[in-house]
């Protein structure tokens, strides 16, 4: 396919995600002058109120967990509980039926688990200052976790995500990530599955082993590869993916976790030099903690990065299709050629 600039609209599905998105370039300049016109706040303002600071750790909510794990020396990392969760882990599942002579309301006790990972102890250091396998050690961190909630039977899906800068809805700058277990399936979660299963039924392939596109392509690794999706909702959409077919990210082990680590920390630090520090959000979609073996053989997880240079308007609210003014072949080639170093 030649370069997309200048060509008309396009519209694309996304075959794993379910979801069409127009292309118009005619609505944004040139890809390579995209630039965060919000860039995320300096990490250096608050540190001394920073709760998540080495040496406040009085000022958080209970701690879950650290690394290393000695209570009397220093920690990497540490994983707490959210001081305002949205759901609460001490209360009991029920079913609540609010209008008994109603078929269309159906509620749920707020039963689950709200946790904060603080990706390090100082408050100056982003996640993509750390090393290769510093970024390991963190995604490693998420693992534990996963397998910690896995243990309770009515935890069914453990979704991870980092908010970074405010406008991505990051409450606090200092470089953290959070994870929320939930006793159901998000609607997300079950089309992106449905619509894998589809592609499977009717290829017998799984759609994203079988992505192979060098015009999407950014980079790679011996383990993992990032690319723009070809249907990317976003501008400078990354997926970063497993080689190998893997249903769950917990499945990660430690080499691994230090080669997507060092992928990670890589793409990070192409969106911030190519996009002036944006705001961004990343988000891990796996699998249900428990699938059905038929389920195994077309659900693949892999890592979203989503830089907050849009806004989501009218149309994308209301009708459920996304307009993205960058083709993802020239958002691919522009990221490709942005020369970071570490």
């Amino acid at each position: 396919m030649a370069s997309a600039s200048g060509r008309g609209p396009e519209i694309r599905k996304s075959t794993v995600l379910n979801r069409w998105v127009i292309f118009s370039s005619a609505r944004a300049r040139r890809p390579s002058d995209f630039k965060s016109k919000s860039p995320a706040a300096n990490p250096n303002s608050t540190s001394s109120l920073c709760p998540f600071c080495l040496g406040n750790e009085h000022h958080c909510a209970p701690e879950i967990f650290r690394i290393p794990s000695d209570a009397t020396s220093g920690w990497k990392i540490r994983v707490i509980e959210n001081l305002f969760p949205a759901l609460q882990r001490d209360q009991q599942l029920l079913s609540q039926d609010p209008d008994s002579d109603s078929h269309s309301c159906f509620a749920l006790s707020g039963f689950g688990f709200h946790d904060v990972v603080i990706e390090t102890p100082i408050h100056s250091v982003h996640l993509w200052d750390l090393s290769s396998s510093g970024v390991g050690d963190v995604l490693l961190a998420y693992k534990k976790r996963i397998e910690q909630l896995a243990c309770y039977e009515s935890i069914k899906y453990v979704q991870v995500f980092k908010n970074h800068g405010a406008s991505a809805g990051a409450s606090l700058s200092h470089s953290h990530s959070q994870m929320v277990a939930l006793p159901i399936i998000p609607p997300t979660v079950s089309i992106r599955l449905d619509s894998m299963k589809e592609c499977f039924e009717r290829t017998g392939k799984c759609s994203i082993c079988e992505i192979q596109s060098q015009e999407l392509l950014i980079n790679e690794s011996d383990q993992f590869f990032s690319i723009v999706p070809f249907s990317a909702s976003f501008p400078f959409e990354i997926w970063i993916i497993p080689r190998d077919h893997s249903s769950h990210f917990h499945e990660l082990d430690e080499n691994k976790a230090v080669d997507l680590g060092g992928l990670l920390k890589l793409m990070l630090l192409k969106l911030a030099k190519q996009l002036n520090d944006p705001p961004f959000n990343f988000m891990i979609h796996t699998s249900p903690l428990r699938v059905a073996p038929e389920q195994l053989p077309y659900s693949h997880w892999f890592l979203q990065i989503v830089p907050q240079l849009t806004v989501l308007g009218g149309f994308e609210i209301g009708s459920g299709c996304y307009i993205n003014p960058v083709f993802p072949e020239d958002a691919a080639k522009v990221l490709r050629e942005v020369n970071v170093t570490f």
